[in-house]
């Protein structure tokens, strides 16, 4: 395992260089990101996203296959590795000394809405929570401006706080006739 001061360090001088290029040219910050997903019939799918590739599927329960993690599982995922990659990157940047981040992510559900059974209850999470575990020689008190700090600038928090305008566009294969 590597020296987390040495990592620190290369956090706070690649997040300074990248600073710095936003600032001198805004653009450099701006772009889209595009994920695309093929269906493999049943109830799983591939993910690709530049060189990543991986799968997604739903359970037995579902009438899945049980051979890849389901997307809830990949939403809750994502935050937490979000809030604890924004953690470290902030902990780096105001110089937080830090041992261990570990966070844990819990969402509450009720199937019923994502089944159509009740029409009153949301398809999505009822609720979520999660909790933060640091150990750190910081002053608790710089420890907390550190979290309040990489919650505030977290790009995935935001996401699951405040609703994202979602738009669909639908391209239909032109069937040939013959």
């Amino acid at each position: 395992m590597s020296d987390p001061a040495q990592n620190a360090d290369v956090i706070r001088m690649a997040l300074e260089r990248n600073d710095r290029a936003v600032q001198l040219r805004p653009s450099v910050g701006r772009g889209t990101a595009t994920t695309n997903v093929t269906w493999h019939g049943g109830l799983s799918c591939e993910v690709t996203d530049g060189p990543w590739r991986f799968g997604v599927g739903m359970s037995d329960r579902y009438g899945g296959a049980n051979e890849a993690p389901n997307p809830g599982v990949y939403a809750r995922a994502a935050l937490g590795s979000c809030l604890t990659i924004g953690y470290a990157l902030w902990a780096a940047r105001l110089g937080i000394p830090l041992r261990e981040i570990a966070v844990e992510v819990q969402a509450d559900y009720d199937v019923s809405g994502e089944l159509g059974i009740d029409p009153h209850v949301r398809p999505g999470y009822l609720a979520m929570r999660y909790t933060v575990t640091i150990d750190s020689d910081a002053p608790q008190e710089d420890v907390l401006r550190m979290l309040d700090t990489a919650e505030r600038n977290s790009s995935l928090l935001d996401d699951f706080r405040n609703p994202v305008p979602v738009a669909r566009t639908v391209r239909f294969v032109a069937r040939q006739e013959g």
